[in-house]
């Protein structure tokens, strides 16, 4: 890691976004991604070495309550996907080698509709930009689940809105390897780093 890219007294600060580590995400669970249990600890353990570099450490949900043709008893693995991360279900909560008491503020999204990026979120009712920016936030460290689905969608919003990303690949699990691949590229060609 690059020391003089994490916030700090003299550089800008930097935030790590943890997206989606929920216990249905990872093996087990109603949507799991193959290496979501090995994201969740390496997470947790890079929170552990890490964590002090950042100036807040924040987490992205799913939460459902009815998000209509979002939920399908016939999935098409695009658009419609089944039942999971039910707000306060199990399938839900963060998965439990996140440190959770390290992570300051935890923006939902999705409860009435599908949602991908956590900038569709919000935190006691204050949207995930205008946190960041209200905390003088300039550059975003993203890890999280699925790499091809709300790791892509958050990265390409923090992009559009003036943020600096980087996404740590080694930290992210996709829902398909191709697919995940192909949504890290392009996030290089908007804008965003890879490490």
């Amino acid at each position: 890691m690059n020391p003089t890219y994490a916030g700090g007294m003299n550089t800008p600060k930097t935030a790590l976004v943890i997206v989606d580590v929920q216990n249905d995400f990872c093996p087990g669970g109603s949507l799991a991604t193959d290496r979501g249990d090995e994201v969740a600890r390496l997470i947790g353990e890079y929170q552990d070495s890490h964590g002090d570099r950042y100036a807040h450490i924040i987490a992205t949900q799913d939460w459902h309550i009815d998000p209509g043709s979002h939920f399908s008893d016939n999935p098409d693995y695009v658009d419609s996907w089944p039942v999971h991360c039910v707000a306060e279900s199990k399938g839900a909560a963060l998965h439990e080698d996140v440190r959770a008491d390290r992570i300051e503020a935890y923006f939902r999204k999705g409860e009435y509709t599908a949602a991908y990026s956590g900038f569709e979120g919000a935190a006691d009712g204050v949207s995930m930009a205008e946190w960041l920016k209200e905390r003088g936030v300039e550059k975003l460290d993203v890890v999280g689940i699925a790499t091809d689905h709300c790791v892509r969608a958050t990265s390409l919003d923090a992009l559009e809105e003036g943020f600096e990303v980087r996404v740590l690949t080694d930290l992210c699990s996709p829902v398909d390897e191709a697919r995940g691949e192909a949504a890290l590229q392009e996030l290089v060609k908007a804008g965003a780093q890879l490490s």
